[in-house]
């Protein structure tokens, strides 16, 4: 084994088992947010169409909870081929060249999450100058004066997801790399495999 697969071969394991890890943290943290989200909705309907008295902050509460769970549960979808793609063409093909149009294909990915990222940073930014209408951090329950959140706590939520989402990209070029060009035996992600045997 050349020293560059031998570092290609490091770089990936430590890269999978960093992904393992952070994305099965953003798995639980996006679990606990669709709960919040569903009661929150639901906290909603009862004042809306019971009490006929809406409240002013459930809706945007439930579009935070929903962007951050989305940013934190994308990644893993990525990592075990959840997205939507259209894959016809792959299975026509020769395995070499599918193979190749595989790897061109996570590689412009790459480079379009690269500008989502940049995209979303900026996105950010803007948050910082404009406030939630709705949403409060409670200081007056301590004597305080309550003070609305900034928007950029809402659009973290993408710039987050998309760090996740390049470093997940990396791996799968890595790994569709070392498990085509070269005789490695690379580990399987056991969280998929458990899914997949439920």
């Amino acid at each position: 084994m050349n020293l560059t697969i031998k570092t290609l071969l490091y770089f990936f394991n430590y890269l999978e088992k960093c992904n393992t890890f952070f994305l099965r943290i953003g798995r639980q943290f996006a679990w606990i947010a669709i709960f919040l989200m569903v009661v929150v909705i639901m906290i909603q309907v009862f004042f809306r169409y019971v009490l006929n008295s809406a409240l002013p902050w459930p809706d945007e509460v439930a579009r935070f909870l929903m962007l951050w769970m989305t940013g934190l549960i994308a990644p893993s979808a990525y990592r075990w081929g959840g997205f939507v793609s259209i894959d016809m063409l792959e299975r026509f093909l020769p395995k070499i060249i599918s193979t190749l149009l595989t790897l061109f294909l996570l590689i412009v990915s790459l480079f379009v999450l690269i500008i989502g990222l940049e995209l979303g940073l900026k996105h950010i930014n803007v948050g910082w100058i404009f406030s939630s209408a709705s949403i409060k951090i409670p200081f007056n329950l301590i004597g305080g004066k309550a003070e609305p959140i900034k928007l950029a706590w809402m659009y973290m939520s993408l710039p987050v997801g998309i760090v996740f989402l390049i470093s997940v990209n990396i791996e799968l070029i890595l790994r569709n790399f070392l498990s085509n060009f070269t005789k490695l035996e690379l580990p399987e992600d056991l969280d998929k495999q458990k899914l997949e045997s439920q």
